[in-house]
């Protein structure tokens, strides 16, 4: 007894060291894989073997988060890229795919770009959905020069994909008016800092001009950094059919997205059942209406006998008087159910003292 006591707290000790050590390892690894840059919130990430190496060295580029056997082309930008790719180095560029969980890595030979640094590391997809990142980088020996003055202000270009989100609800079936969220990623490649840019959104439908309305986007944005924009954008009630959602930076245009929106059927629906039980509902009302304003039926005709009081059975109608006979059927006109001719005078029955 003693035996399996001393077991049982002996194999509780193993495994509370064991968990101990567990608890460690889990805290000291994301310490040493963290990356020396990565990406804001999810998107891609990309790390440098070197922030700083001579022309005519090399390099390793590594990167995680990116697309699935995306293509992504690497290249040494000067200037910050402002210019685009005419100030990288393009013939000195690599190209790298992605593996199956969205890493890569790939060897860069250190060249110098036609623009002076400020230099950047860009990596780009090159087909698909569109997405790039920018990481400082120095070449030793290149010459360095201010950003290019941008009148004091800053210049933003989108870097991504845009996309719509948001899906519609019951009450868009029934004609509500449909509404999405414009999500695109934007960089300020200036020399000079944005704050809360004022962006223009418009949306077109067929061959009509689009209607523009102005949305401004709180945030800054300092000459390189990059941010997600958030637009909503909303239709008019019952609206249908092909759109685009455009959007203006100081008059140039930077995003052009399609939309295309489904027939709400539950109007047509409604209408169609409105036009069923309305002429309904008026019949029955004008139905209810001949019952009650039209006179009481047909009166009976009692028999009275010419002389003597009147018996209980002189008041009930006879056979003869309520059932017409075939002549008076075919030859009666048809009369009007509320309208019952006065009936005929009756001859009065012939006394005991007239038939012998």
């Amino acid at each position: 007894m003693r035996y399996g006591y001393g077991a049982g707290r002996a194999s509780f000790s193993a495994y509370g060291a064991l968990a101990v050590l567990a608890a460690l390892f889990a805290l000291l690894l994301p310490q040493q894989a963290a990356p020396a840059f990565a990406a804001d919130g999810d998107g891609p990430g990309v790390e440098l073997s070197r922030q700083r190496a001579e022309r005519g060295g090399e390099i390793t580029v590594s990167g995680s988060g990116w697309r699935p056997r995306a293509l992504l082309m690497i290249l040494v930008c000067g200037q910050n890229m402002i210019g685009g790719t005419d100030a990288c180095a393009n013939s000195e560029g690599r190209a790298v795919t992605a593996g199956a969980g969205g890493s890569f890595s790939g060897k860069l030979p250190v060249a110098a770009p036609p623009k002076p640094c400020p230099c950047v590391v860009h990596v780009a997809t090159v087909t698909g959905e569109r997405a790039a990142e920018n990481v400082p980088f120095t070449v030793a020996g290149h010459p360095t020069a201010p950003l290019p003055d941008s009148g004091g202000r800053g210049r933003l270009a989108v870097l991504a994909a845009t996309r719509l989100e948001g899906d519609d609800g019951v009450l868009v079936f029934f004609g509500a008016p449909p509404s999405r969220r414009l999500v695109f990623t934007v960089g300020n490649l200036g020399a000079a800092t944005v704050e809360d840019p004022v962006f223009r959104v418009g949306v077109a439908h067929g061959l009509y001009a689009p209607r523009w309305e102005e949305r401004r986007w709180r945030g800054t944005l300092k000459p390189g950094e990059k941010a997600l924009v958030k637009l909503d954008v909303e239709l008019p009630p019952g609206a249908h059919g092909g759109y685009e959602v455009s959007v203006e930076y100081g008059r140039k245009p930077m995003v052009s997205q399609p939309w295309d929106v489904g027939r709400p059927w539950g109007v047509t629906i409604f209408w169609i059942l409105l036009a069923v039980v309305v002429p309904a509902a008026v019949f029955r009302i004008g139905m209810a209406i001949v019952d009650r304003v039209r006179p009481p039926g047909r009166h009976r005709v009692t028999r009275r006998h010419s002389g003597g009081p009147a018996g209980p059975e002189d008041d009930v109608p006879g056979p003869e008087d309520d059932v017409p006979g075939p002549e008076d059927s075919a030859t009666a006109p048809a009369a009007l159910p509320w309208f019952t001719p006065d009936p005929a005078p009756r001859r009065p029955r012939p006394s005991a003292e007239e038939h012998p």
